[in-house]
């Protein structure tokens, strides 16, 4: 295999031990350069603020949604707060493809999220299909309710595959950082 960047300390293709998916090995996210970019786009801000925005989001909304569903009151308020959850979802995943377009060169899909890409795709086309229900007035309160918190399932799994990359990122940099001082 020859390597595309040879400042990385890290083979793209390397295991890094540490909490992985055979044995304690797990692939190494970022070349250098990568790693470089993702550490100086401001879209990794952009990101890191977004994200516990959107969990908070998701925490009122799925409250309000619950309460919805075993009360049968504040159906306005539970709408509204899951059409804010989706606003800020579409955000999130506008300036996410932006970021891996700065750092990976790719808008969506890049190898090292790709699978994260996939789900995003399925808790963005659930919150859509909530947004189509709403808008379009079918189906009962309870069915776009449920459409919710499907989203919602779908959007606490995704958003653990993303602080699963965060810690696999962390984990990188550490192996990395002891690469260069030895």
């Amino acid at each position: 295999m020859t390597r595309m960047d040879q400042t990385s300390p890290v083979e793209p293709e390397a295991t890094v031990n540490g909490a992985g998916h055979e044995k304690g090995n797990i692939r190494a996210l970022y070349t250098a350069r990568e790693r470089e970019r993702r550490d100086s786009s401001a879209w990794t801000i952009v990101q890191a603020v977004l994200a516990p925005v959107q969990f908070v989001v998701f925490l009122i909304s799925l409250g309000l949604v619950i309460r919805t569903l075993t009360t049968g009151e504040g159906a306005f308020a539970a709408d509204a707060s899951i059409v804010i959850k989706t606003l800020v979802l579409y955000t999130i995943m506008i300036t996410g493809s932006i970021w891996e377009k700065v750092v990976f060169g790719k808008w969506l899909f890049a190898p090292a999220f790709f699978w994260e890409d996939v789900f995003s795709m399925l808790v963005l086309g659930l919150h859509s299909l909530y947004l189509v229900l709403l808008l379009g007035e079918i189906g009962t309160l309870e069915q776009r309710m449920l459409v919710a918190l499907a989203g919602y399932a779908a959007y606490v799994i995704n958003a653990g595959q993303f602080l699963w990359k965060l810690r696999m990122a962390r984990l990188q940099g550490a192996t990395a950082s002891q690469a260069v001082t030895a």
